[in-house]
C-alpha cells in the first residue's frame, strides 16, 4: 500500500507539472480529486506517467543524436572548405555522338528545334553527371575553388540529359525506335536519372520482343545514385511482373 502511495504522489506531482503548463490552477484541480479517485484512475495516471517518462528520453535521445549529426556534419565542411584546389582530370566527362545530330527528327517542332540547339551548344562544353554527390563531398575531393566550375559541368549534364529524352520522345512518336532506343541507351548509360527515359526504353524493348533486356535494365537503375532510383525500380519491376 505504501509504494502505491508514493507511485500516486508522483503521478500527482506530474499532474501539477502538466496543468501549470495548460495554465489550470492545480490546488483547485486536485483538491477535487479524493483518494478513491486516485485509485479509480490509478491504470490511467499511470500510462500517462509512463508516456511522458518515454518521451522525454525519446525527445532527449533524438536532441542528442541531431546534435552528434549536426557537429559532424559543420566539422566534414569546415575541412572541406580547407581544401586546395585540385585537377578535374578523373571526372567522368559525357561527350555527345555526332551521329546524334544527324539522326531524323521533326524538326518543325519547336521543343526539338530547341533540344537540338541546347545539344550542339554542349557538344564540345564540359558536361559530368554529379547526381547524389553533396558540395561538400565535391570540395573535399577538388577543392572548394572548382565548386562552381563543377556545379556549371552538371547543368551542362543536366540540359544534355533532358534533351537527349525530348529528342527519344521525338523519334519513337515518329516510327524510329532503333535511333530513340541508341540515344536512350547513351544517356542511361551516362547514369541519367530521368525516369521517362527508362520508361521509353522498357517499353521498346518489349515492343521489339527483347524482355529479356529488361534485366539489365533493371540493374543499372539499381546502382543510381539518386531519389529516382527506388521510382525507376518499382516501374521496371511493375513491367517485368507483368510478363
Amino acid at each position: 500500500m505504501a509504494s502505491i502511495r508514493i507511485i500516486i504522489i508522483i503521478v500527482e506531482n506530474t499532474l501539477r507539472v502538466l496543468l501549470f503548463i495548460l495554465n489550470i490552477n492545480a490546488s483547485d484541480f486536485l483538491g477535487t480529486l479524493s483518494w478513491r479517485l486516485l485509485y479509480m484512475y490509478f491504470p490511467v495516471l499511470t500510462s500517462l506517467l509512463i508516456f511522458i517518462i518515454f518521451m522525454h528520453f525519446k525527445i532527449n535521445r533524438s536532441g542528442r543524436e541531431l546534435e552528434h549529426r549536426l557537429d559532424d556534419f559543420w566539422d566534414k565542411e569546415n575541412r572541406a572548405n580547407s581544401v586546395r584546389k585540385r585537377p578535374l582530370d578523373d571526372l567522368a566527362y559525357v561527350s555527345i555522338p555526332e551521329a546524334f545530330l544527324a539522326f531524323p527528327y521533326d524538326r518543325e517542332d519547336d521543343r526539338v528545334s530547341e533540344a537540338l540547339r541546347i545539344l550542339k551548344s554542349l557538344k564540345d562544353a564540359p558536361a559530368v553527371n554529379l547526381t547524389g554527390i553533396s558540395n561538400t563531398d565535391l570540395k573535399l575531393r577538388y577543392g572548394t575553388a572548382n565548386i562552381s566550375k563543377l556545379a556549371e559541368y552538371d547543368q551542362n549534364y543536366t540540359l544534355l540529359a533532358r534533351s537527349l529524352q525530348t529528342c527519344a520522345n521525338d523519334l519513337h512518336k515518329n516510327g524510329h525506335d532503333a535511333e530513340a532506343r541508341e540515344i536512350l541507351e547513351f544517356a542511361i548509360d551516362t547514369g541519367s536519372d530521368i525516369s521517362a527515359s527508362y520508361d521509353l526504353l522498357s517499353d521498346i524493348y518489349l515492343s521489339a520482343g527483347r524482355s529479356d533486356l529488361l534485366d539489365g535494365l533493371i540493374k543499372k537503375a539499381g546502382g543510381l545514385n539518386s531519389l529516382m532510383k527506388d521510382p525507376i525500380l518499382r516501374l521496371l519491376s511493375g513491367k517485368n511482373i507483368s510478363l
